[in-house]
């Protein structure tokens, strides 16, 4: 045999060796009753249970005074009064304009005078009519003048009163725009008058978010002008979703009791929504594919890909709204080497028990 031939020879029976040992063995191994061992991956663990979640919606906001009000005269005339001091704190009722009232005070006058003549001859007519002095005609007459001297009166004093300018709250007056002595109509704002303490913060949230905001729910604000941050309390929300940002309309209350923050300043607003016992998982046991969320469920020792519907969202915790029940155990690490069906080892299974 030639050397060639045989080195060729060698070489296929070392190939044949090897392709049994490597090939042929386990199928061998196999009809013998010796199953090959499954492969296990090592995961990490919890149990799913329930908890309170909290979500934080940002958002921007504006501060707004509790109540504000323009001044303005009802009546066109002469300022003959303006006792308001601009930046200061006003009670209700207080004085702050007047305007020339000098005809209607004399009108006023005039009907007084004649009212207590009117008045005299109804009661002497009445002293009359008792005995059969007078008749029940001329009586009802004298009534009726007096009761109409009476409504010409209050008629007056209601247009004096609309020549005098009244603060409507409690509150602060801003910068007045007129000086005494100038002529002013109904359409002049005198000054503005706000009530700052508590303060209003107005804002948006998505509408996805609509059905779970509720009054007394907590805010967070804070206002660029102070820096600090201050806890309010939503008080109220529109009935209705703006059609063109597709947002509810917010407000809440905050409490200013040292007048620091001003109207018109923005504000950065932290809405704290509460998920009251919700199923509540790591945000790391959640996978995210084409098919939607997903989390591996590890139960005798096998992981089952599971679907599932999520809801509030967290930086370390999900809210899981269907696929999961309380007591289930999840996988939290480990996860990129579990298929649907493998075997696994639980690390932590002592700390789960």
């Amino acid at each position: 045999m030639k050397p060639k031939t045989l080195i060729l020879v060698i070489v296929i029976v070392v190939a044949l060796v090897l392709l049994k040992i490597f090939y042929l063995s386990p199928k061998d191994k196999k009809a013998d009753g010796k199953q090959a061992k499954a492969p296990t991956a090592l995961v990490r663990a919890t149990i799913v249970k329930k908890s309170e979640l909290d979500n934080v919606i940002l958002s921007s906001g504006s501060v707004m005074a509790n109540e504000e009000v323009m001044l303005n005269v009802e009546t066109a005339g002469k300022i003959i009064s303006l006792p308001l001091q601009e930046g200061k704190e006003v009670r209700k009722g207080e004085l702050l304009a007047k305007v020339n009232d000098a005809d209607l005070q004399a009108t006023l006058e005039k009907q007084k005078a004649i009212q207590t003549i009117n008045e005299e001859k109804e009661r002497d007519l009445k002293a009359l009519l008792a005995v059969k002095g007078v008749s029940q005609e001329e009586y009802d007459l004298a009534l009726s003048t007096v009761q109409q001297g009476k409504a010409d009166i209050d008629l007056t004093q209601a247009m004096i009163a609309k020549t005098e300018v009244r603060a409507p709250f409690d509150g602060r007056v801003g910068l007045k725009n007129i000086s005494e002595g100038n002529y002013v109509s109904s359409a002049d704002i005198i000054a503005s008058i706000q009530q700052m303490n508590p303060v209003k913060i107005d804002f948006s949230i998505p509408e996805k978010y609509s059905a779970q905001v509720h009054v007394n729910d907590t805010v967070r604000v804070k206002i660029a002008s102070t820096g600090r941050t201050y806890i309010g309390k939503v008080y109220a929300f529109d009935p209705k979703i703006d059609a063109t940002t597709r947002a509810l309309k917010v407000r809440a209350l905050v409490d200013n009791e040292k007048h620091e923050i001003f109207a018109g300043s923005y504000s950065e607003v932290s809405l704290i929504l509460r998920s009251e016992n919700s199923v509540v998982v790591p945000s790391m046991a959640v996978i995210a594919d084409l098919r939607g969320q997903t989390t591996y469920v590890l139960h005798n020792g096998i992981a089952k890909l599971i679907p599932i519907t999520i809801g509030i969202r967290t930086d370390s915790s999900v809210e899981v709204l269907s696929g999961l029940s309380v007591g289930d155990t999840i996988a939290t690490s480990g996860i990129m080497a579990l298929k649907n069906g493998i075997g696994v080892k639980i690390q932590n299974l002592k700390k789960l028990k």
